[in-house]
């Protein structure tokens, strides 16, 4: 008997079959069929990272040159001031890098006045169109002021001390005859008689209804008052008819220009005309 030859039957190779060696990558689904993220390679990162920036800068460029261009202020109106000149208040307002570009300005004062400013309660700032604004000054109410120590101490209607400063004020009076031993910033001044301050203003007031201001303002020991013009001094008596005294006054101060002397108003009347006048 022939010896039959064993014949093995070779599967067919898988031609879908593939071998992953180790140390390869290949982009694999993840389960469920996800495919991972594609990365980028570094220097594609940085060109567009440069690219973002890059734009990111321009607009930043190109808004600052807008705002430049647009919201520079080119008028001013100041109103309310008197110890400050409009200058003086511009400078505080618009002082510094970029004071005069009405859009920070906005953001600068909004809500809100400026404060902590001697002879000023606060100032407000509106931006009425993109080279406009308006400052407002607030300035403390200032009755008079006495000399203390070489300074000069201004009050106001209740005698309390607003400020302190070496310079003077136009269109406040001095007051002189008031007797104080010290001074305290933000407290009344200590004298014998607090309700004087309220004459004090008022003849301030009656005399500024009249476009007249006194250099000083004197009291004596009872309290009688004397109105000093330059040269000339007015004698207006105690507190009675203060008012119709310094109506009346106004006609006659014209005629006291350049003259020394004293006019008597002391004793008032509505009928009477003239006053004497003892010339120096």
């Amino acid at each position: 008997m022939a010896n039959k030859k064993t014949v093995r039957k070779v599967k067919k190779k898988n031609t879908q079959l593939r071998l992953v060696k180790s140390g390869e990558v290949k982009t694999e689904k993840r389960k469920g069929g996800q495919e991972e993220k594609i990365r980028f390679g570094k220097t594609r990162r940085t060109l567009i990272l440069s690219a973002v920036m890059l734009f990111l800068l321009t607009v930043l460029i190109s808004g600052y040159v807008y705002i430049v261009r647009n919201y520079t202020v080119t008028t001013v109106y100041v109103e309310g001031n008197v110890h400050y000149t409009n200058e003086e208040i511009m400078e505080m307002v618009m002082g510094g890098r970029y004071g005069n570009n009405s859009l920070l300005l906005s953001l600068k004062y909004q809500d809100k006045g400026i404060t902590d400013i001697p002879f000023i309660q606060t100032m407000d700032v509106a931006i009425e169109a993109k080279d406009t604004i308006r400052i407002t000054v607030y300035e403390k109410a200032l009755a008079g002021y006495v000399s203390y120590l070489g300074r000069y101490v201004y009050f106001d209607k209740d005698g309390i001390v607003v400020e302190t400063s070496t310079e003077k004020t136009a269109g406040i009076p001095q007051v002189t005859g008031l007797k104080f031993d010290h001074v305290i910033l933000h407290e009344p001044l200590p004298v014998e008689k607090p309700e004087i301050f309220d004459e004090v203003l008022n003849i301030t007031q009656q005399l500024s209804k009249y476009s007249m201001s006194a250099d000083r303002i004197y009291f004596d020991s009872g309290y009688q008052v004397t109105l000093m013009f330059g040269e000339a001094r007015v004698a207006m008596g105690d507190s009675r008819y203060i008012d119709e005294k310094i109506m009346k006054l106004q006609y006659i101060l014209p005629d006291l220009a350049g003259k020394k002397g004293t006019l008597d108003m002391r004793e008032y009347n509505e009928d009477t005309k003239t006053y004497s006048f003892e010339q120096e």
